[in-house]
Protein backbone atom coordinates (compact mmCIF):
# COMPACT_ATOMS: atom_id res chain seq x y z
CA UNK A 1 0.00 0.00 0.00
CA UNK A 2 1.49 3.57 -0.84
CA UNK A 3 2.10 5.82 2.55
CA UNK A 4 -0.07 9.12 2.44
CA UNK A 5 3.16 11.14 1.71
CA UNK A 6 4.07 9.36 -1.23
CA UNK A 7 0.46 9.37 -2.70
CA UNK A 8 0.50 13.20 -1.49
CA UNK A 9 3.39 14.22 -3.67
CA UNK A 10 2.35 11.98 -6.66
CA UNK A 11 -0.81 14.08 -6.91
CA UNK A 12 1.29 17.45 -6.46
CA UNK A 13 3.07 16.07 -9.23
CA UNK A 14 0.64 15.34 -12.07
CA UNK A 15 -0.97 18.23 -10.86
CA UNK A 16 2.33 20.01 -12.24
CA UNK A 17 2.48 17.88 -14.97
CA UNK A 18 -1.26 19.44 -16.11
CA UNK A 19 -0.37 22.53 -15.70
CA UNK A 20 2.75 21.70 -18.29
CA UNK A 21 0.66 20.07 -20.47
CA UNK A 22 -1.12 22.94 -20.47
CA UNK A 23 1.51 25.44 -20.53
CA UNK A 24 2.63 23.64 -24.13
CA UNK A 25 -0.86 23.41 -25.57
CA UNK A 26 -0.99 27.28 -25.29
CA UNK A 27 2.57 27.84 -26.67
CA UNK A 28 4.48 24.93 -28.50
CA UNK A 29 1.58 22.01 -29.84
CA UNK A 30 -1.48 24.92 -29.84
CA UNK A 31 -0.11 27.54 -31.23
CA UNK A 32 2.88 26.14 -34.18
CA UNK A 33 0.85 23.98 -36.85
CA UNK A 34 -1.57 26.71 -38.18
CA UNK A 35 0.31 29.22 -37.11
CA UNK A 36 1.10 29.58 -41.17
CA UNK A 37 -2.17 28.78 -42.37
CA UNK A 38 -3.25 31.56 -40.26
CA UNK A 39 -0.28 33.93 -41.30
CA UNK A 40 -2.02 33.08 -44.77
CA UNK A 41 -5.68 33.90 -44.18
CA UNK A 42 -6.69 30.39 -44.65
CA UNK A 43 -8.22 30.26 -41.44
CA UNK A 44 -8.82 32.37 -38.10
CA UNK A 45 -6.98 32.64 -35.15
CA UNK A 46 -9.76 31.31 -32.94
CA UNK A 47 -10.65 28.16 -35.20
CA UNK A 48 -7.29 27.06 -35.54
CA UNK A 49 -7.22 26.84 -31.65
CA UNK A 50 -10.04 25.58 -31.52
CA UNK A 51 -9.05 22.86 -34.22
CA UNK A 52 -5.43 22.11 -33.64
CA UNK A 53 -6.40 21.41 -29.66
CA UNK A 54 -8.33 18.51 -30.70
CA UNK A 55 -6.01 17.05 -33.34
CA UNK A 56 -3.37 17.55 -30.78
CA UNK A 57 -5.18 15.38 -28.27
CA UNK A 58 -5.48 12.69 -30.75
CA UNK A 59 -1.80 12.73 -31.98
CA UNK A 60 -0.86 12.37 -27.85
CA UNK A 61 -3.11 9.68 -27.29
CA UNK A 62 -2.16 8.06 -30.79
CA UNK A 63 1.53 8.57 -30.77
CA UNK A 64 2.74 9.86 -27.78
CA UNK A 65 4.22 6.85 -25.66
CA UNK A 66 7.82 6.61 -27.77
CA UNK A 67 9.02 9.93 -26.54
CA UNK A 68 7.20 10.14 -23.14
CA UNK A 69 8.85 7.10 -22.12
CA UNK A 70 12.16 8.37 -23.62
CA UNK A 71 11.65 11.74 -21.08
CA UNK A 72 10.95 9.55 -18.35
CA UNK A 73 13.42 6.90 -18.48
CA UNK A 74 16.74 7.93 -20.94
CA UNK A 75 17.92 11.25 -19.95
CA UNK A 76 19.24 10.03 -16.78
CA UNK A 77 21.03 6.66 -15.50
CA UNK A 78 21.46 5.02 -12.47
CA UNK A 79 18.02 6.52 -10.78
CA UNK A 80 14.38 6.52 -10.59
CA UNK A 81 13.03 10.38 -10.98
CA UNK A 82 10.86 10.01 -7.48
CA UNK A 83 7.61 12.01 -7.30
CA UNK A 84 9.65 14.91 -5.70
CA UNK A 85 11.49 15.49 -8.30
CA UNK A 86 8.91 15.17 -11.26
CA UNK A 87 7.32 17.93 -9.07
CA UNK A 88 10.38 20.06 -9.46
CA UNK A 89 11.10 19.69 -12.72
CA UNK A 90 7.67 19.92 -14.19
CA UNK A 91 7.27 23.38 -12.54
CA UNK A 92 10.57 24.52 -13.10
CA UNK A 93 10.05 23.98 -16.70
CA UNK A 94 6.37 25.03 -17.10
CA UNK A 95 6.80 28.16 -15.22
CA UNK A 96 9.06 29.43 -17.95
CA UNK A 97 6.98 28.12 -20.91
CA UNK A 98 3.79 29.80 -19.45
CA UNK A 99 5.97 33.20 -19.06
CA UNK A 100 7.08 33.12 -22.61
CA UNK A 101 3.48 32.39 -23.57
CA UNK A 102 2.35 35.76 -21.66
CA UNK A 103 5.60 37.85 -22.62
CA UNK A 104 4.48 36.07 -26.65
CA UNK A 105 7.94 34.74 -27.14
CA UNK A 106 7.85 30.97 -27.93
CA UNK A 107 10.12 29.29 -25.75
CA UNK A 108 12.01 25.62 -26.64
CA UNK A 109 9.30 23.54 -24.99
CA UNK A 110 12.31 20.29 -25.05
CA UNK A 111 14.78 22.36 -24.56
CA UNK A 112 12.77 23.59 -21.07
CA UNK A 113 11.82 20.12 -20.17
CA UNK A 114 15.04 18.59 -20.63
CA UNK A 115 17.12 20.99 -18.81
CA UNK A 116 14.55 20.70 -15.55
CA UNK A 117 14.68 16.57 -15.85
CA UNK A 118 18.37 16.55 -16.26
CA UNK A 119 19.31 18.97 -13.44
CA UNK A 120 16.86 16.76 -11.12
CA UNK A 121 18.15 13.62 -12.20
CA UNK A 122 21.99 14.90 -11.85
CA UNK A 123 20.52 16.12 -7.73
CA UNK A 124 19.60 12.82 -7.02
CA UNK A 125 23.04 11.06 -7.69
CA UNK A 126 22.29 10.01 -10.95
CA UNK A 127 24.89 9.84 -13.71
CA UNK A 128 24.15 11.68 -17.98
CA UNK A 129 22.73 9.48 -20.19
CA UNK A 130 25.63 10.81 -22.73
CA UNK A 131 24.10 8.64 -25.72
CA UNK A 132 20.52 9.85 -25.48
CA UNK A 133 22.03 13.52 -25.41
CA UNK A 134 23.81 12.79 -27.99
CA UNK A 135 20.69 12.12 -30.49
CA UNK A 136 18.90 14.86 -29.03
CA UNK A 137 21.41 17.48 -29.70
CA UNK A 138 22.12 16.34 -33.34
CA UNK A 139 18.46 16.92 -33.87
CA UNK A 140 18.45 20.16 -32.42
CA UNK A 141 21.37 21.62 -34.07
CA UNK A 142 20.43 19.81 -37.41
CA UNK A 143 16.66 21.30 -37.30
CA UNK A 144 17.28 24.79 -38.16
CA UNK A 145 19.13 23.96 -41.45
CA UNK A 146 17.65 21.17 -42.69
CA UNK A 147 13.96 22.41 -41.92
CA UNK A 148 14.81 25.85 -43.07
CA UNK A 149 16.59 24.44 -46.16
CA UNK A 150 14.07 22.30 -47.19
CA UNK A 151 11.28 24.85 -46.78
CA UNK A 152 13.58 27.52 -48.44
CA UNK A 153 13.79 24.84 -51.30
CA UNK A 154 10.20 23.86 -51.82
CA UNK A 155 9.03 27.98 -51.24
CA UNK A 156 11.48 28.88 -54.32
CA UNK A 157 9.97 25.65 -56.29
CA UNK A 158 6.65 26.82 -55.85
CA UNK A 159 7.23 30.87 -56.51
CA UNK A 160 9.31 29.53 -59.97
CA UNK A 161 8.19 29.54 -63.62
CA UNK A 162 9.79 25.80 -64.13
CA UNK A 163 6.66 24.34 -63.28
CA UNK A 164 2.79 24.89 -63.06
CA UNK A 165 1.48 24.64 -59.10
CA UNK A 166 -1.16 22.67 -60.40
CA UNK A 167 1.74 19.81 -60.90
CA UNK A 168 3.84 20.86 -57.80
CA UNK A 169 0.78 21.24 -55.50
CA UNK A 170 -0.39 17.40 -56.14
CA UNK A 171 3.27 16.47 -56.29
CA UNK A 172 3.90 17.67 -52.43
CA UNK A 173 0.64 16.46 -51.49
CA UNK A 174 1.82 12.46 -52.66
CA UNK A 175 5.31 13.50 -50.75
CA UNK A 176 2.82 13.91 -47.43
CA UNK A 177 0.61 11.11 -47.84
CA UNK A 178 3.93 8.44 -47.81
CA UNK A 179 4.83 10.22 -45.08
CA UNK A 180 1.89 9.36 -43.69
CA UNK A 181 1.53 6.14 -44.84
CA UNK A 182 4.40 5.28 -42.75
CA UNK A 183 3.36 6.77 -39.36
CA UNK A 184 3.33 4.65 -36.57
CA UNK A 185 -0.06 4.36 -34.84
CA UNK A 186 -1.00 3.28 -31.39
CA UNK A 187 -4.33 1.81 -32.56
CA UNK A 188 -2.56 -0.30 -35.70
CA UNK A 189 -0.02 -3.50 -35.25
CA UNK A 190 0.42 -5.74 -32.35
CA UNK A 191 -0.08 -4.73 -28.80
CA UNK A 192 2.85 -2.13 -27.33
CA UNK A 193 4.34 -1.42 -31.23
CA UNK A 194 1.76 0.22 -33.35
CA UNK A 195 1.81 -0.18 -37.01
CA UNK A 196 1.67 2.17 -40.23
CA UNK A 197 -0.96 1.98 -42.92
CA UNK A 198 1.69 0.68 -45.24
CA UNK A 199 2.70 -2.08 -42.83
CA UNK A 200 -1.06 -3.04 -42.45
CA UNK A 201 -1.92 -2.98 -46.09
CA UNK A 202 1.39 -4.93 -47.00
CA UNK A 203 -0.13 -7.45 -44.23
CA UNK A 204 -3.26 -7.54 -46.23
CA UNK A 205 -1.49 -8.25 -49.39
CA UNK A 206 0.58 -11.09 -48.19
CA UNK A 207 3.27 -9.58 -47.75
CA UNK A 208 4.92 -7.81 -44.65
CA UNK A 209 8.86 -6.88 -46.10
CA UNK A 210 10.03 -3.96 -47.53
CA UNK A 211 9.06 -4.33 -50.69
CA UNK A 212 4.85 -5.03 -50.30
CA UNK A 213 5.43 -1.83 -47.78
CA UNK A 214 6.54 0.40 -50.74
CA UNK A 215 4.28 -0.79 -53.40
CA UNK A 216 1.32 0.07 -50.23
CA UNK A 217 3.05 3.99 -50.30
CA UNK A 218 3.16 4.76 -53.41
CA UNK A 219 -0.52 3.40 -53.99
CA UNK A 220 -1.60 5.71 -50.94
CA UNK A 221 0.79 8.43 -52.30
CA UNK A 222 -0.62 7.92 -55.87
CA UNK A 223 -4.13 8.44 -54.68
CA UNK A 224 -3.33 11.77 -52.57
CA UNK A 225 -1.88 12.90 -55.71
CA UNK A 226 -5.09 12.24 -57.85
CA UNK A 227 -7.81 13.70 -55.54
CA UNK A 228 -5.71 17.08 -54.99
CA UNK A 229 -4.77 17.41 -58.89
CA UNK A 230 -8.74 16.85 -59.67
CA UNK A 231 -9.47 19.49 -56.96
CA UNK A 232 -6.81 21.84 -58.16
CA UNK A 233 -8.46 21.47 -61.79
CA UNK A 234 -11.93 22.59 -60.52
CA UNK A 235 -10.22 25.50 -58.25
CA UNK A 236 -6.54 26.30 -57.76
CA UNK A 237 -6.66 28.49 -55.06
CA UNK A 238 -9.02 26.61 -53.14
CA UNK A 239 -6.92 23.69 -53.58
CA UNK A 240 -4.27 25.14 -52.42
CA UNK A 241 -5.91 26.61 -49.15
CA UNK A 242 -7.25 23.52 -48.79
CA UNK A 243 -3.89 21.85 -48.72
CA UNK A 244 -2.22 24.24 -46.70
CA UNK A 245 -5.37 23.53 -44.17
CA UNK A 246 -4.73 19.50 -44.17
CA UNK A 247 -1.04 20.13 -43.66
CA UNK A 248 -1.65 21.97 -40.56
CA UNK A 249 -3.94 19.18 -39.30
CA UNK A 250 -0.98 16.70 -39.56
CA UNK A 251 1.58 19.31 -38.04
CA UNK A 252 -1.09 19.60 -35.17
CA UNK A 253 -1.61 15.90 -34.64
CA UNK A 254 2.18 15.62 -35.05
CA UNK A 255 2.80 17.91 -31.95
CA UNK A 256 0.71 16.29 -29.81
CA UNK A 257 2.35 12.97 -30.29
CA UNK A 258 5.86 14.62 -29.66
CA UNK A 259 4.97 17.38 -27.12
CA UNK A 260 2.43 15.30 -24.77
CA UNK A 261 6.09 13.15 -23.49
CA UNK A 262 7.38 16.81 -22.11
CA UNK A 263 4.50 17.21 -19.82
CA UNK A 264 3.97 13.94 -18.43
CA UNK A 265 6.88 11.90 -19.31
CA UNK A 266 8.87 12.81 -15.41
CA UNK A 267 5.70 10.86 -14.49
CA UNK A 268 6.69 7.66 -16.33
CA UNK A 269 9.05 5.98 -13.25
CA UNK A 270 5.81 6.75 -10.47
CA UNK A 271 3.77 3.67 -12.48
CA UNK A 272 6.79 1.30 -10.73
CA UNK A 273 4.98 2.73 -7.41
CA UNK A 274 1.41 3.03 -8.92
CA UNK A 275 1.05 -0.10 -10.82
CA UNK A 276 -2.88 -0.05 -11.26
CA UNK A 277 -2.06 3.29 -13.72
CA UNK A 278 -1.59 2.22 -17.25
CA UNK A 279 0.36 4.49 -19.63
CA UNK A 280 -2.34 5.71 -21.80
CA UNK A 281 -4.00 7.25 -19.05
CA UNK A 282 -1.11 9.10 -18.87
CA UNK A 283 -1.33 10.03 -22.08
CA UNK A 284 -5.30 10.47 -22.15
CA UNK A 285 -4.34 13.27 -19.39
CA UNK A 286 -1.31 14.88 -21.13
CA UNK A 287 -3.42 14.89 -23.96
CA UNK A 288 -6.53 17.20 -22.17
CA UNK A 289 -3.51 19.43 -21.10
CA UNK A 290 -2.54 20.02 -24.17
CA UNK A 291 -6.46 20.38 -25.39
CA UNK A 292 -6.99 22.62 -22.96
CA UNK A 293 -3.94 24.62 -23.23
CA UNK A 294 -5.04 24.90 -27.18
CA UNK A 295 -8.18 26.82 -26.43
CA UNK A 296 -7.41 28.94 -23.74
CA UNK A 297 -4.18 30.01 -24.42
CA UNK A 298 -3.09 29.40 -28.37
CA UNK A 299 -4.75 32.17 -30.46
CA UNK A 300 -1.73 34.84 -28.21
CA UNK A 301 1.23 32.58 -30.00
CA UNK A 302 -0.92 32.12 -33.39
CA UNK A 303 -0.75 35.29 -33.45
CA UNK A 304 2.85 36.30 -32.89
CA UNK A 305 3.86 33.60 -34.93
CA UNK A 306 1.82 34.13 -37.95
CA UNK A 307 2.76 38.02 -37.58
CA UNK A 308 5.97 38.51 -35.96
CA UNK A 309 8.24 36.27 -38.25
CA UNK A 310 7.55 36.57 -41.60
CA UNK A 311 4.60 37.61 -43.51
CA UNK A 312 3.85 34.45 -45.16
CA UNK A 313 1.50 33.90 -48.10
CA UNK A 314 -0.16 30.03 -49.02
CA UNK A 315 3.14 28.93 -50.50
CA UNK A 316 5.65 29.78 -48.38
CA UNK A 317 3.18 27.94 -46.01
CA UNK A 318 3.39 25.55 -47.38
CA UNK A 319 6.71 25.18 -47.61
CA UNK A 320 7.34 26.02 -43.96
CA UNK A 321 4.72 23.10 -42.76
CA UNK A 322 6.20 19.83 -44.93
CA UNK A 323 9.54 19.99 -43.55
CA UNK A 324 8.33 20.32 -39.84
CA UNK A 325 5.63 17.52 -40.24
CA UNK A 326 8.31 15.49 -41.47
CA UNK A 327 10.70 16.14 -38.89
CA UNK A 328 8.20 15.93 -36.08
CA UNK A 329 7.85 12.23 -37.05
CA UNK A 330 11.49 11.86 -37.45
CA UNK A 331 11.39 12.62 -33.57
CA UNK A 332 8.47 10.17 -32.57
CA UNK A 333 9.73 7.77 -34.30
CA UNK A 334 13.08 7.75 -32.73
CA UNK A 335 11.09 8.74 -29.07
CA UNK A 336 13.49 12.05 -28.98
CA UNK A 337 12.13 15.12 -27.38
CA UNK A 338 12.01 18.41 -29.83
CA UNK A 339 10.77 21.60 -29.47
CA UNK A 340 8.18 22.48 -32.41
CA UNK A 341 8.98 26.07 -31.94
CA UNK A 342 12.36 25.26 -33.17
CA UNK A 343 10.62 23.50 -35.60
CA UNK A 344 8.46 25.61 -37.13
CA UNK A 345 10.12 29.22 -36.33
CA UNK A 346 13.14 27.31 -38.40
CA UNK A 347 11.00 26.20 -41.38
CA UNK A 348 8.87 30.13 -41.46
CA UNK A 349 12.13 31.93 -41.97
CA UNK A 350 13.59 29.81 -44.57
CA UNK A 351 9.63 29.45 -46.51
CA UNK A 352 10.50 33.49 -46.09
CA UNK A 353 14.05 34.27 -47.23
CA UNK A 354 12.93 32.22 -50.48
CA UNK A 355 11.17 35.50 -51.20
CA UNK A 356 14.41 37.87 -50.14
CA UNK A 357 14.23 37.64 -46.60
CA UNK A 358 10.68 39.11 -46.89
CA UNK A 359 8.76 40.24 -43.56
CA UNK A 360 11.88 38.30 -41.92
CA UNK A 361 12.55 39.86 -38.01
CA UNK A 362 15.96 39.60 -37.47
CA UNK A 363 15.50 40.76 -34.11
CA UNK A 364 12.48 38.87 -33.03
CA UNK A 365 14.53 35.74 -33.98
CA UNK A 366 17.69 36.71 -31.54
CA UNK A 367 15.77 36.95 -28.84
CA UNK A 368 13.72 33.86 -29.78
CA UNK A 369 17.11 32.55 -29.95
CA UNK A 370 18.44 33.73 -26.75
CA UNK A 371 15.14 32.72 -25.38
CA UNK A 372 16.04 29.09 -26.29
CA UNK A 373 19.74 28.93 -25.18
CA UNK A 374 18.60 30.79 -21.69
CA UNK A 375 15.59 28.68 -21.10
CA UNK A 376 17.72 25.18 -21.22
CA UNK A 377 20.46 26.72 -18.75
CA UNK A 378 17.94 28.52 -16.74
CA UNK A 379 15.83 25.14 -16.15
CA UNK A 380 18.74 23.11 -15.43
CA UNK A 381 20.64 25.10 -12.97
CA UNK A 382 17.06 25.82 -10.99
CA UNK A 383 15.97 22.41 -10.74
CA UNK A 384 19.04 21.23 -9.98
CA UNK A 385 18.96 23.63 -7.29
CA UNK A 386 15.93 23.40 -5.85
CA UNK A 387 16.04 19.68 -5.90
CA UNK A 388 19.48 18.94 -4.52
CA UNK A 389 18.52 21.64 -1.41
CA UNK A 390 15.64 19.15 -0.89
CA UNK A 391 17.65 16.38 -0.67
CA UNK A 392 19.98 18.20 2.05
CA UNK A 393 17.20 18.34 4.22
Amino acid sequence: MVDPATLGTAVVAALASLFMAWAIGAGSSGSTPFAPAVGANAISVMRAGLIVGVLGFAGAVLQGQSVTEAVGSDLIVGVSISAMAATVGLLTAAILVALGVFKGYPIATAFTVTGAVVGVGLAMGGEPAWGKYQQIVTLWVLTPFIGGGIAYATARLLRSDRAPERLLVPGLAGLVGAIVANIQFALLGPPDEGGSIAGEAAQALGGGGLPSRGVATLALAAVVVAVVAADARRDEDGAQRRFLLALGGLVAFSAGGSQVGLAIGPLVPLLDTFQSIPVFALLFGGGVGLLAGSWTGAPRMIKALSQDYSSLGPRRSIAALIPSFAIAQVAVAFGIPVSFNEIIVSAIVGSGYAAGGAGVSRRKMLFTVLAWIGSLALSLLVSYGVMAGIEAL
